[in-house]
Protein backbone atom coordinates (compact mmCIF):
# COMPACT_ATOMS: atom_id res chain seq x y z
CA UNK A 1 0.00 0.00 0.00
CA UNK A 2 1.10 4.00 -0.73
CA UNK A 3 -0.32 7.14 -0.05
CA UNK A 4 -0.51 9.03 -3.12
CA UNK A 5 -0.37 12.62 -3.79
CA UNK A 6 -1.81 14.67 -6.69
CA UNK A 7 1.28 17.44 -6.76
CA UNK A 8 1.09 20.83 -8.58
CA UNK A 9 3.77 23.40 -8.34
CA UNK A 10 1.94 25.78 -5.90
CA UNK A 11 0.82 27.10 -2.65
CA UNK A 12 -1.51 24.47 -2.40
CA UNK A 13 0.40 21.40 -4.09
CA UNK A 14 2.87 22.19 -1.39
CA UNK A 15 0.08 22.03 1.36
CA UNK A 16 -1.11 18.75 -0.22
CA UNK A 17 2.25 17.62 -0.40
CA UNK A 18 2.87 18.17 3.52
CA UNK A 19 -0.59 16.81 4.38
CA UNK A 20 0.86 13.41 2.32
CA UNK A 21 3.92 13.28 3.82
CA UNK A 22 2.12 13.24 7.42
CA UNK A 23 -0.15 10.75 6.21
CA UNK A 24 2.55 8.31 5.18
CA UNK A 25 4.90 8.67 8.07
CA UNK A 26 1.44 8.01 9.84
CA UNK A 27 0.43 4.94 8.05
CA UNK A 28 4.42 3.72 8.09
CA UNK A 29 3.70 3.62 4.12
CA UNK A 30 6.00 4.93 1.15
CA UNK A 31 4.77 7.99 -0.50
CA UNK A 32 3.95 8.17 -4.85
CA UNK A 33 3.74 12.08 -5.48
CA UNK A 34 2.01 12.45 -8.90
CA UNK A 35 2.69 15.57 -10.28
CA UNK A 36 -0.39 16.82 -12.31
CA UNK A 37 1.01 19.97 -14.21
CA UNK A 38 1.13 19.26 -17.90
CA UNK A 39 2.38 21.66 -20.98
CA UNK A 40 -1.36 21.16 -22.00
CA UNK A 41 -2.86 22.10 -18.04
CA UNK A 42 -0.41 24.70 -17.05
CA UNK A 43 -1.24 25.19 -13.35
CA UNK A 44 -0.33 28.95 -11.99
CA UNK A 45 0.99 29.51 -15.83
CA UNK A 46 4.02 27.07 -15.68
CA UNK A 47 5.05 23.82 -15.40
CA UNK A 48 6.47 21.85 -12.69
CA UNK A 49 10.31 22.03 -13.75
CA UNK A 50 12.65 18.80 -13.37
CA UNK A 51 14.37 21.01 -10.52
CA UNK A 52 11.51 21.73 -8.46
CA UNK A 53 10.67 17.94 -8.37
CA UNK A 54 13.98 16.64 -7.88
CA UNK A 55 13.29 19.43 -4.56
CA UNK A 56 9.96 17.74 -3.68
CA UNK A 57 11.93 14.01 -4.21
CA UNK A 58 14.98 15.35 -2.06
CA UNK A 59 12.91 17.31 0.74
CA UNK A 60 10.52 14.33 1.15
CA UNK A 61 13.19 11.98 1.69
CA UNK A 62 15.28 13.95 4.14
CA UNK A 63 12.76 14.05 6.20
CA UNK A 64 12.62 10.14 6.55
CA UNK A 65 10.53 9.43 3.94
CA UNK A 66 10.43 6.61 0.99
CA UNK A 67 9.15 8.86 -2.49
CA UNK A 68 8.53 8.12 -5.95
CA UNK A 69 8.00 10.98 -8.05
CA UNK A 70 5.68 10.38 -10.68
CA UNK A 71 5.01 12.23 -14.01
CA UNK A 72 1.18 12.16 -15.35
CA UNK A 73 0.90 11.12 -19.30
CA UNK A 74 0.40 14.39 -21.18
CA UNK A 75 -3.02 15.11 -22.73
CA UNK A 76 -4.73 12.96 -20.11
CA UNK A 77 -7.87 13.80 -17.91
CA UNK A 78 -6.45 14.81 -14.66
CA UNK A 79 -9.13 12.71 -12.53
CA UNK A 80 -8.87 9.41 -14.84
CA UNK A 81 -4.85 10.11 -14.17
CA UNK A 82 -5.89 10.45 -10.00
CA UNK A 83 -8.12 6.76 -10.12
CA UNK A 84 -5.69 5.06 -12.52
CA UNK A 85 -3.22 6.04 -10.39
CA UNK A 86 -4.54 5.11 -7.07
CA UNK A 87 -5.28 1.53 -8.21
CA UNK A 88 -1.75 1.21 -10.00
CA UNK A 89 0.15 2.32 -6.67
CA UNK A 90 -2.31 0.60 -4.67
CA UNK A 91 -3.26 3.18 -2.22
CA UNK A 92 -4.33 3.35 0.73
CA UNK A 93 -5.48 7.10 0.54
CA UNK A 94 -5.24 9.11 -1.96
CA UNK A 95 -4.30 12.81 -1.26
CA UNK A 96 -5.82 15.61 -3.37
CA UNK A 97 -5.90 19.33 -3.58
CA UNK A 98 -9.37 21.65 -3.35
CA UNK A 99 -9.70 25.49 -4.31
CA UNK A 100 -12.49 27.28 -4.46
CA UNK A 101 -14.39 27.52 -7.56
CA UNK A 102 -17.38 29.41 -9.16
CA UNK A 103 -20.84 27.39 -9.93
CA UNK A 104 -20.29 28.31 -13.33
CA UNK A 105 -17.30 27.55 -12.99
CA UNK A 106 -17.97 23.82 -11.91
CA UNK A 107 -20.79 23.54 -14.79
CA UNK A 108 -18.87 24.66 -17.74
CA UNK A 109 -15.11 22.74 -16.71
CA UNK A 110 -16.54 19.51 -14.82
CA UNK A 111 -15.19 19.22 -11.08
CA UNK A 112 -12.21 16.99 -10.91
CA UNK A 113 -12.44 16.43 -7.30
CA UNK A 114 -15.87 14.97 -7.58
CA UNK A 115 -14.62 12.49 -10.37
CA UNK A 116 -11.97 11.58 -7.98
CA UNK A 117 -14.08 10.96 -5.11
CA UNK A 118 -16.67 9.19 -6.85
CA UNK A 119 -13.88 7.11 -8.56
CA UNK A 120 -10.95 6.70 -6.30
CA UNK A 121 -10.41 2.98 -5.28
CA UNK A 122 -9.28 4.50 -1.79
CA UNK A 123 -10.53 7.10 0.64
CA UNK A 124 -9.63 10.87 -0.68
CA UNK A 125 -7.98 13.73 1.81
CA UNK A 126 -9.24 16.82 0.24
CA UNK A 127 -6.67 19.72 1.68
CA UNK A 128 -8.55 23.09 1.06
CA UNK A 129 -6.38 25.77 -0.44
CA UNK A 130 -6.64 29.27 1.15
CA UNK A 131 -9.74 31.38 0.01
Amino acid sequence: MTVLVGYVPNALGEATLRAGVEESRRRSEPLVVLNMSRDDVLVDARRAPADDLERVDRDVRELGVDVEVVQVEEGGDAAEALVEAATTHHASVLVIGLRHRSAVGKLILGSVAQRVLLGAPCPVLAVKGQS
